[in-house]
């Protein structure tokens, strides 16, 4: 329930928000054709968020019958972990990035889908693998997709209300804000933009991060999974479509655009620290540094993962 008025919060805001800018740029005729441009974005962003993002980035479905075991490993893992936690199996979907990263996405867990890109499967053990994709499954049960991918829709097109100010055509004494209120407007809507993607809550990233554990058992391999992820991303590893693509960047599970170093008022993610500091107070061990290049071949061949404390 929480999740769901947060989400029509969300939508009502940025309602709210395509209105105004409207009449500030064309007055009551602009507020109208606001309102019905932000109308039918939200029926598209509730309905067919999931698959304009998975298109965004090119993913293709995948199960266990791929010809490549990596991947049939994969799919298969992501499935038996979604078993094992009394969940429906989301679609499963692969990215063609080198980037190792993976999100989560669907308005419920009925119609929920989640992907990681290529470079997740090369980089991760297969251990590490299932940290993660149980940490995206945590935001499924969770029903944090919904707003995430609602979230990432709208930042969008609040970013192009920029653009939009400076083309609409007029003259200026149709215009309530007149001049300055198209300029206004033009350095607010990025601002905006920023603050859609900053409105669903950093907590929900540790939250799924604790769920993820106990789903997978193992939080020690997901502690590891992120630091190796962040050290990648780092290290320069551009992720191109994300890159296209920055109003959705909030939906991975560690910044696909830059690795920041601590928590501040604008980051999206957690300081990747502090999310490991509480993975490794679950699993009772002290925080270890880890990262760099996987080990080979151990990314097919199942790894037994340490028991943890939602071991049975």
């Amino acid at each position: 329930m929480h999740n769901h008025l947060r989400t029509f919060m969300l939508l009502a805001a940025m309602t709210a928000l395509f209105v105004g800018a409207g009449y500030l740029i064309g007055g009551p005729g602009g507020m109208a054709i606001a309102l019905a441009l932000a109308v039918a974005m939200n029926a598209v962003s509730y309905w067919n968020a999931d698959k304009i993002v998975l298109r965004m980035y090119g993913a293709q479905e995948v199960d266990e019958r791929h010809p490549d075991r990596l991947i049939a490993n994969f799919a298969a893992d992501v499935h038996a972990l979604a078993d094992g936690a009394g969940m429906p199996r989301p679609k499963v979907y692969l990215i063609d990035s080198e980037q190792p990263n993976a999100f989560a996405t669907g308005r419920d867990p009925e119609h929920a889908a989640v992907a990681a890109n290529l470079g997740l499967l090369r980089m991760l053990d297969r251990r590490e693998i299932r940290g993660v994709m149980a940490h995206e499954l945590a935001h499924v049960r969770n029903r944090d997709t919904l707003t995430m991918t609602v979230t990432a829709t709208i930042a969008g097109a609040i970013s192009a209300l920029a653009n939009f100010a400076f083309f609409f055509q007029g003259n200026d004494r149709d215009r309530p804000g007149g001049f300055l209120g198209v300029i206004a407007i033009a350095i607010l809507a990025p601002i905006a933009a920023a603050l859609v993607q900053m409105a669903i809550s950093r907590h929900r990233e540790y939250g799924a991060d604790a769920g993820g554990a106990e789903i997978s058992g193992d939080p020690e391999a997901l502690a590891s999974a992120l630091q190796k992820i962040d050290a990648y991303a780092r290290g320069g590893m551009i992720n191109h479509q994300a890159e296209r693509n920055p109003a959705t960047s909030h939906m991975f599970i560690i910044n696909p655009l830059s690795g920041e170093g601590a928590d501040n008022l604008f980051s999206t993610h957690p300081a990747t620290q502090n999310r490991v500091a509480e993975l490794m107070k679950l699993a009772g061990r002290a925080p270890s540094v880890t990262g760099g290049p996987r080990r080979s071949g151990t990314a097919v061949p199942v790894t037994p993962a340490e028991r943890g404390p939602w071991s049975s």
